[in-house]
């Protein structure tokens, strides 16, 4: 069996903008927690939004230079538009994948739908980095729809798993990656248990969202928590508590590079991040063009 190396919480949340209460579960400007490739992650557990009518709650335009951005929304719905054209909605099942490579500008607020209504969300955002000869790559937007994102039936009717990127079995994950990595949510039916395996040259971890999980018959880890496991190969017994658990799983073969971070920039070298602050300030990364919200 693949042991669990830790069990982490943080439970300290914060605001992002005005429309995002999340707390921060790792981040590569902290204490390395064995996530690589993956590079931050926040987790805004639900969080109930009264109706707004005035300007909707969010985060303005800002930049991101050489990494990826991915954006899954469990409760709620999100509106984004950035500098490479892309936009939409993020309806509930809904993940964006937002490619800064080179460079990019976006914003990130509450739909104007969902601002009116108000209502529960829930949502999270993970930061996935890029190598080297990728980091310059033209910015790209992918929408992928929930209609559109596999889903497998585990065995013995315990649960479900959704393919959001790589691979499970058979069933290729919905988006396009740089890096051999796994994005996985699961549901596993109260009571119910079991297995999932990943390459061994993975690193591996495991958020979970709701409910109370067991993991090798030894350790417990419950809603808000991350699960970091030791790079030893084997599979992963879990076992759900009497309600139903949720889980985000992240693998991925590291990236085995120099990681360089300044707030919204991540790049090898200090002297690349100069030139990312240069480009941007010149208005390299592109503007974001006004209009109307995306459908």
């Amino acid at each position: 069996m693949r042991a669990v190396r830790a069990i982490y919480q943080n439970h300290q949340r914060h605001w992002v903008g005005d429309g995002f209460w999340v707390q921060s579960l790792f981040s590569h400007m902290g204490e390395d927690k064995g996530t690589n490739p993956f590079l931050l992650l926040d987790y805004g557990a639900p969080h109930y939004f009264a109706p707004h009518s005035g300007h909707p709650r969010g985060v303005g335009a800002h930049p991101h230079k050489g990494f990826e951005t991915v954006t899954i929304a469990y409760q709620g719905e999100v509106a984004h538009r950035d500098s490479s054209g892309g936009g939409g909605v993020i309806h509930e099942g809904d993940v964006q994948w937002m490619t800064a490579g080179s460079g990019i500008v976006h914003e990130e607020f509450h739909s104007v739908g969902f601002s009116q209504t108000g209502g529960t969300l829930e949502m999270v955002q993970l930061w996935v980095n890029l190598p080297a000869q990728h980091k310059i790559t033209p910015a790209r937007y992918q929408h992928l729809p929930k209609s559109l994102i596999p889903w497998v039936d585990l065995s013995n009717q315990a649960g479900w798993v959704r393919v959001i990127a790589g691979q499970y079995g058979e069933m290729a994950g919905a988006a396009k990656t740089f890096t051999e990595l796994n994005v996985w949510d699961i549901l596993l039916k109260g009571g119910a248990a079991a297995t999932l395996a990943v390459p061994e040259t993975h690193q591996l971890s495991m958020v979970v969202l709701r409910g109370e999980a067991t993991f090798n018959q030894k350790q417990t880890a419950v809603a808000g928590d991350l699960v970091g496991f030791e790079q030893d190969g084997g599979s992963v017994s879990i076992t759900a508590g009497d309600q139903d658990v949720k889980l985000l799983l992240l693998s991925g073969v590291p990236i085995d590079e120099p990681v360089v971070g300044y707030g919204p920039f991540v790049m090898n070298t200090a002297a690349e991040i100069r030139t990312a602050l240069a480009d941007y300030n010149q208005g390299r990364f592109g503007h974001i063009h006004s209009g109307k919200e995306a459908p």
